[in-house]
């Protein structure tokens, strides 16, 4: 019966149908880049662009590749659905189906409907221009089903669509092409009232591109990756119009440390605290035309500016201390001798492992939430071909034991269950730490 319940038990968190994972990367059974991210009725939507590898027939090989769009929803920034497809190149009349250029979205609730916006290659013949274009396609939920309009935005030529609503009403759509472009929306949301101009004073040398728009406390933040050196940082711009001038302000996140050429970001403040929304490489280290959204909290200064965000592993929100707990997304680490490695290279999607070599070797995983009623057994699933000892702290090395966990030598991954010693209620910061000579791998950690 021990042995079924134990089965049943890992069976449930296998099937479990949400994204169930609060680590960075969010999403993590697809390429999800160019994340935009919305507060509608409560939730959070995030629309990102959808990287898929290109092949023969399909794409340009080498270069960035996407067809389609999907939306996914979380009440909390930990628990992620996907809700589908929304938009696929092969259902919008204008779009080069060949093209695969699906790039940066992003959706606005205004009258009472969704406005996904979205760029991608136009269907050319001899009365039009080559290029990129930005559609609509429109919804009464935030989730679908969106309808494409049979014509992109007249008056528009560029890619990295941002859409702004003003505390006055007025809409405003920002874009890309060489430079950042701005123009006033009209009510119906589908056409300009305003000739496109130039945002003035951002940066004139350098790639820049990915324009985000968002009012705190009556300024104007002007967000765009920007490429000062080799590849795109996130900077910012302040001004008192949405229309500029903007006056540069500073750096929010530096070159990315995987070395992906791009990166391309959205801010939200959700229950009270700011948070930025960027992408990265992580599932793709050696082909960054492959990325993947993340999330990072940000922080404002007494003045104003913004704090320099480094991306964490760790990411933001609670974890439910029956889910897997992925320790490889560590807030801390204790030193070179413990590292992190993709379990299958073929299958990036698996995720990664901790490998423990040296005695006392940890990694610390902040904020896992117990609630109130008593966890009985740990569920650990590890390797190691000569066995050792795992000792499960909360809080720091000299924490209290909650679990010590026998890991015996065995060729292959296990799935091992052990006794809670100690359960300590509500949110805890949890320790694992080898306390043997032989190394140790580690695939996740679970309560029950």
């Amino acid at each position: 019966m021990k042995n079924l319940r134990l089965s049943l038990f890992i069976i449930g968190l296998l099937i479990c149908i949400p994204q169930t994972f609060a680590q960075n990367p969010i999403i993590r059974d697809q390429f999800t880049a160019d994340p935009s991210a919305r507060v509608f009725n409560g939730k959070v939507y995030l629309y990102p662009s959808h990287d898929i590898r290109a092949r023969e027939g399909q794409g340009r090989p080498g270069w960035f590749c996407m067809e389609d769009y999907h939306v996914f929803s979380s009440a909390n920034l930990t628990d992620w659905t996907d809700h589908g497809m929304i938009v696929s190149q092969n259902k919008v009349n204008w779009v080069d189906s060949t093209s695969y250029s699906m790039w940066a979205p992003d959706c606005i609730y205004r009258n009472g409907k969704y406005y996904f916006y979205f760029p991608s290659n136009k269907k050319t013949d001899s009365n039009s221009r080559r290029g990129f274009a930005i559609g609509v396609a429109i919804a009464d939920k935030p989730e679908g089903p969106f309808i494409p309009q049979p014509e992109p935005i007249k008056g528009i030529m560029g890619i990295d669509p941002n859409i702004f609503v003003d505390n006055d009403g007025q809409t405003y759509i920002y874009y890309s092409m060489g430079k950042i472009f701005v123009a006033r929306l009209k009510a119906n949301m589908i056409e300009l009232d305003s000739e496109p101009q130039v945002v003035k004073e951002l940066p004139e040398k350098g790639l820049i591109e990915g324009p985000y728009l968002f009012e705190r406390n009556g300024k104007y933040y002007m967000t765009y990756p920007h490429v000062e050196n080799t590849i795109e940082r996130l900077e910012y711009a302040i001004g008192d119009n949405p229309m500029g001038p903007f006056k540069f302000a500073g750096v929010i996140m530096d070159e990315s440390p995987m070395n992906c050429w791009t990166n391309h970001q959205s801010f939200i403040e959700f229950q009270d605290q700011w948070y930025l929304f960027y992408h990265q490489n992580a599932y793709s280290p050696k082909f960054d035309k492959n990325r993947a959204a993340c999330i990072d909290s940000l922080f404002f200064n007494e003045d104003g500016t913004i704090q320099k965000v480094k991306p964490t592993l760790r990411g933001v929100g609670t974890t439910g201390s029956s889910q897997k707990i992925q320790i490889d997304r560590y807030s801390s680490i204790s030193g070179t001798s413990v590292s992190v490695e993709f379990i299958d290279t073929s299958d990036t999607f698996q995720g990664w492992k901790t490998v423990m070599s040296k005695p006392n070797d940890w990694v610390r995983y902040n904020a896992v939430d117990f609630g109130n009623k008593k966890a009985k057994v740990i569920l650990v699933k590890a390797h190691s071909e000569k066995g050792g000892i795992l000792n499960i702290r909360t809080n720091d090395s000299n924490g209290i034991i909650l679990s010590q966990v026998k890991v015996t030598g065995n060729t292959g991954w296990q799935v091992i269950e052990a006794k809670v010693k100690q359960f300590i209620p509500g949110v805890q910061n949890l320790v694992v730490e080898s306390s043997g000579d032989n190394e140790i791998e580690i695939d996740w950690i679970s309560f029950k």
